[in-house]
């Protein structure tokens, strides 16, 4: 009797956690330490490693470039630096007036580190993306080099904005670069390995369009694909950033078999046409969450503090499946 009471037992939480899609889930940490962090480019540790985040630049901090932060155990984070003491001197040629670097992306890749980041001045489309490449991310270590690679794309005098790459590979280990900011929305490029830049033969193709709005000012940035099960998911940060306590940042997302598109919502809606199924939004003093990126089960993004003046802060939450679809939540009680 009693083992068939366990059998049952474990056919119910078996359905149980099928139903929810929380089965390994790992719990929200308690972020504590120097969490002042906008636009992570999160990698979580394994085999004891510490996790990394890095996030766009303070132009009063290491001449504006990324910055890094460094956890032992993925909730204490301690200040590691930034990439660079001084910006590459072709940046600000490239694009008058640049001062801090912006949302950076993290790939591994054979070995290699890739880091893509923007160089822009807000409200401008006069942008780039640059990669940089290394074999460590931890600034610790004694191969620590962040190596210049130059332009991935730039976006003067077109209709998009080279600004939040976004790096992902499709079935076959074709890496794709999705970008974007209000301008002409979401936009992709199809790169090559092992140089991390744009494919041969694509450098002068239009880029593919994977999201819009479809109205003025075409409020949705941040692209960030993840690969689950048979769907490729685009998560996106939609409306206003970067006014504190009343931005209206909000992250959602869309779906699809090929890496490339057709993005559809939870209801079918493209996300060409404005689609997008909620994520995750302002709750109470929590405001503004986007700028996202995601590692180890956990959904990285940064947030306004109501309750700090509107400071930006670091968010962790786990990522959570039900359904197909991904789920974020925040804690209850703040």
């Amino acid at each position: 009797m009693r083992s068939r009471l366990a059998a049952v037992a474990a056919l119910l939480l078996a359905v149980a956690v099928a139903a929810t899609g929380c089965a390994g889930t790992p719990a929200a940490p308690e972020l504590t330490g120097d969490t002042f962090v906008h636009d992570p480019a999160f990698v979580a540790g394994t085999d004891g490693e510490p996790s990394f985040i890095y996030s766009t630049g303070n132009g009063q901090i290491g001449d504006g470039n990324i910055q890094i932060r460094r956890s032992a155990d993925g909730a204490d984070w301690e200040d590691a630096g930034t990439v660079w003491d001084e910006k590459p001197q072709w940046l600000s040629d490239a694009v008058p007036g640049v001062d801090n670097l912006w949302a950076p992306e993290l790939y591994e890749h054979d070995g290699t580190w890739y880091l893509y980041y923007s160089a822009s001045t807000f409200g401008k489309n006069t942008s780039l993306i640059a990669l940089a490449t290394n074999t460590t991310l931890d600034p610790d270590d004694p191969d620590y080099e962040w190596v210049d690679q130059g332009i991935v794309i730039e976006s003067t005098g077109t209709d998009f904005n080279a600004i939040d790459p976004g790096i992902v590979e499709d079935a076959d280990g074709n890496p794709y670069m999705a970008f974007g900011s209000f301008w002409s929305g979401i936009r992709m490029v199809p790169l090559e390995w092992p140089s991390g830049l744009r494919a041969a033969g694509t450098e002068d193709d239009e880029p593919l369009r994977l999201a819009d709005r479809q109205s003025p000012p075409n409020a949705v940035e941040a692209p960030y694909i993840v690969r689950h099960d048979d769907y490729f998911y685009l998560f996106v940060s939609r409306d206003s950033c970067c006014k504190g306590a009343d931005s209206t940042y909000n992250i959602a997302v869309g779906r699809s078999k090929d890496v490339t598109g057709q993005y559809v919502d939870a209801d079918g809606v493209s996300l060409l046409e404005d689609g997008g199924t909620p994520v995750l939004a302002t709750d109470g003093s929590r405001v503004g969450p986007g700028g996202q990126s995601a590692s180890g089960g956990l959904l990285a993004f940064h947030w306004y503090d109501a309750n700090l003046d509107g400071q930006f802060r670091l968010g962790l939450l786990p990522l959570q499946w039900r359904d197909g679809w991904p789920l974020v939540e925040w804690p209850a009680g703040e």
